[in-house]
């Protein structure tokens, strides 16, 4: 894994000088590199192509999903908390210059529940309002982002599922404690498979949101539907290992 220094380092050293460089090029390159979830790779290129359109939103967004790419590959919980906040800073910018960007909002739901992972119940419960507004943000702007649905739909199992410890915080940040229910996951989660059958997390949070309501025979079928599926994205192997957990104890 290589450092954001030596990063930095290579963008300087990528065909010459920013200025020289042919947007559409570097743009098609980082694409590349991150369709194979290369961060990396696509950070050499991705900033460079910053330095000649820093007010592309959507070029922010691709930079700030590489850093949370980074996260998983880096060995302590500071490094991968630092490299979460830099993502959120990219996806903040992208928001700020395009506030009608529903992926931009989206980039910051993600941003902070991967940060908010790392960290303690207080902050997860701190975090938890501002990932569920940038998720329904995101929803408003576009109808068929079908991840800001399965985001909505992991604010309502999380909340849904909470000790009383948890609940404690919840009310001692939000005043009361805010509408949350697995039947709410549920809707949003069959909203998100609506629109995107083929991603596998979507079928295995619907299967645990089942499993969580004692709905086992229907937990094991969207679990295993999603386990038998081919990992195509970045977090696909994590998502099969919560579905595997979650059927030892159905």
């Amino acid at each position: 894994m290589k450092t954001i220094a030596s990063i930095i380092a290579g963008v300087l050293l990528v065909g010459g000088p920013v200025g020289a460089q042919d947007l559409a090029e570097l743009m098609a390159k980082g694409d590349a590199a991150d369709v194979r979830f290369e961060a990396d790779e696509a950070l050499t290129f991705y900033l460079p192509a910053e330095k000649l359109a820093p007010e592309d939103a959507d070029l922010l967004v691709k930079i700030a999903r590489q850093y949370i790419y980074r996260m998983g590959e880096l060995g302590s919980v500071t490094a991968k908390i630092e490299s979460g906040k830099k993502g959120l800073a990219y996806a903040e910018r992208a928001v700020k210059m395009d506030p009608r960007n529903s992926d931009a909002h989206l980039a910051i739901s993600i941003c902070l529940g991967k940060i908010v992972q790392l960290q303690g119940n207080k902050e997860k419960v701190q975090a938890s309002k501002r990932i569920k507004e940038e998720a329904e943000m995101a929803v408003k702007l576009d109808p068929k982002n079908d991840y800001a649905w399965h985001l909505l739909g992991r604010w309502h199992q999380a909340l849904a599922g909470m000790n009383g410890l948890v609940r404690g915080l919840v009310k001692i940040v939000y005043g009361t404690l805010p509408p949350a229910s697995n039947e709410e996951a549920l809707k949003c989660f069959q909203k998100a498979l609506a629109l995107r059958p083929d991603r596998l997390i979507h079928h295995i949070e619907l299967g645990r949101t089942y499993a969580q309501m004692g709905r086992a025979e229907e937990a094991r079928k969207e679990i295993n539907k999603g386990l038998a599926m081919p990992e195509t994205e970045k977090d696909d192997p994590e998502s099969k290992r919560r579905g595997r957990a979650t059927l030892e104890k159905l």
